[in-house]
């Protein structure tokens, strides 16, 4: 539990922080950027994630990212689980257009001119007006606003513009089985409790997976509260090779 403790005071901090970070999260300035021929900061913060992912999987989105830390505050006003199922398709259908828009943008400037980790930023900082405050509030709303009805981390499954770098980072991962961060299942531990399926971050069917002792799933953001909630210690972290 005082995994938990450090992942929440984590959290909590990226929230905080979420106003003065969120251009390095911005899908938009990545275009406005290409427009330009600029690799800016949110695209190498993109890139990073994918990289990231091939030996630590998703999580960045369980300990680290300041939209899943606003969801998770929702998730203590409404603590819905998600329909996990076809929306979290969703993510994909916004993310494949838009990387297709930035690779014609790229190719419209003539390629790749300067690269500008703070672009558009005031030292570094988002918040340079008004405007960057409105649509900060924009944004966070939009994130809340699903998560409150929709499910615990519902813009994680099906807006997040992050997610399938770091999800096809993990395929990648899985297909040439690199040693990296992953759960682990012993079924012959459980006593089917539920606490896994019942306290988990995206709404899985833990339970479920512990059975087949396989916990390797492209939603898990790998936060630990199955790894911690469970009395038996069927579950648990591990680093290696699958």
């Amino acid at each position: 539990m005082n995994r938990q403790k450090i992942r929440n005071a984590m959290t909590l901090l990226m929230f905080a922080l979420f106003p003065l970070i969120y251009y390095y999260f911005s899908p938009y300035l990545i275009i406005m950027g290409a427009a330009e021929g600029i690799v800016v900061g949110s695209l190498i913060v993109f890139v990073s994630l994918f990289v990231f992912s091939l030996f630590l999987g998703r999580a960045f989105c369980g300990w680290v990212c300041p939209a899943g830390a606003t969801q998770e505050l929702c998730a203590r006003v409404r603590n819905k689980n998600f329909k996990n199922g076809k929306r979290n398709w969703i993510k994909y259908a916004i993310w494949v257009p838009w990387i297709a828009i930035i690779i014609v943008m790229f190719l419209h400037a003539g390629a790749i001119r300067a690269v500008d980790p703070l672009y558009q930023t005031y030292y570094g900082i988002s918040i340079t007006g008004l405007e960057s405050v409105i649509i900060f509030l924009a944004i966070a709303g939009l994130i809340a606003g699903i998560a409150l009805v929709a499910g615990k981390r519902a813009a994680c499954h099906t807006i997040c513009w992050m997610a399938p770098f770091m999800i096809i980072g993990r395929k990648i991962r899985n297909a040439v089985n690199l040693p990296a961060l992953q759960l682990e299942a012993d079924s012959s531990k459980c006593v089917n409790c539920m606490a896994c399926t019942r306290d988990c971050a995206m709404s899985l069917d833990v339970n479920e997976m512990v059975q087949k002792q396989d916990l390797e799933n492209t939603e898990c953001i790998l936060c630990g509260n199955c790894v911690d909630t469970c009395p038996k210690g069927a579950i648990k972290y591990s680093f290696g090779k699958k």
